[in-house]
């Protein structure tokens, strides 16, 4: 109940906007994984941080509020200069403290479409949103994948098309086995499928298998949000997302209307497991409908 209580809170505040927030009792806590790497929490998007003889480097970073507590996390693991962030994709819960980390001297790097995306105006959620500061997009962008040796590990971020969002990456540290899997991964809850951002169902779930063959048994599996998981248990979320794409998908062949097919309620079986925090069943539904 407390761990449901914290993905409860966490993802409450990814749904309302950063600027209507109160960040100021938000508390940044370091756990360490393996191999030098770390998983940091607060509000937000889950941050794994490498800390090493070749300076720290850091996977998202949250909300812009947050960097200086960000900072301070990573000073605390070891004091060592940041030098890289990898954006998992462009939602202000994971690429918000951008602008400050590159102030503090690191290069910001993410896939073409999160520089495109951030870099213009447009709505999220159905709000408008304004374009990203000049100094809040990341520096060096990549189509396919980027490489960085340091630490004494090799760091691989992949592109995942069409998924969460257009512009997702995985990110395997391939000496500590610890794969962050940003938002194509919410341990504990419903995902959310950004389809206004170019995401959908079939490429979120392609994402996951890619994520689950990125990993072996002994692989620490981080979240976009939640708790630390692994192999086995994102290869089960992917399973039951898969159900319900092909429950939902029937459903529209035979032409049911999205209200029938919410009516029906396909995914009642971990609703009350999942559907109570960010995502409810009415809107994973929703989303799988419209995406098919």
């Amino acid at each position: 109940m407390r761990l449901a209580r914290c993905i409860a809170l966490a993802l409450a505040l990814v749904a309302a906007p950063a600027a209507a927030q109160d960040f100021s009792k938000v508390q940044i806590k370091a756990n360490a994984l393996r191999g030098g790497t770390h998983v940091l929490t607060g509000a937000g998007g889950n941050i794994v941080a490498s800390v090493g003889s070749d300076g720290a480097y850091i996977i998202d970073d949250q909300y812009a509020p947050l960097s200086e507590k960000i900072l301070a996390a990573l000073k605390a693991i070891g004091d060592q200069p940041l030098r890289f962030v990898i954006n998992t994709h462009w939602h202000g819960d994971h690429t918000g403290g951008n602008e400050a980390m590159g102030k503090a001297g690191a290069v910001i790097m993410a896939h073409d479409n999160v520089r495109k995306r951030m870099g213009t105006a447009g709505t999220f959620r159905g709000e408008a949103r304004e374009a990203a500061p000049a100094g809040a997009l990341p520096v060096v962008t990549f189509k396919d994948g980027v490489s960085l040796h340091l630490n004494g590990d090799h760091v691989h971020a992949r592109h995942v098309a069409r998924a969460h969002t257009d512009g997702d990456s995985l990110v395997k540290f391939e000496n500590a086995n610890v794969l962050h899997m940003g938002d194509v991964y919410f341990n504990g809850l419903y995902p959310f499928i950004d389809l206004e951002s170019g995401g959908s169902i079939d490429g979120f779930l392609a994402a996951i298998r890619a994520g689950v063959e990125m990993s072996d048994a002994d692989t620490l599996v981080v979240p976009g949000h939640g708790p630390v998981s692994n192999r086995a248990e994102l290869a089960a979320y992917g399973d039951m997302l898969q159900g319900y794409r092909d429950a939902i998908a029937a459903m529209k062949r035979d032409g049911k209307t999205l209200q029938q097919v919410i009516a029906a309620k396909p995914t009642a079986a971990t609703d009350e497991k999942l559907g109570k925090a960010f995502i409810k069943p009415d809107q994973l539904v929703t989303s799988i409908y419209n995406s098919l």
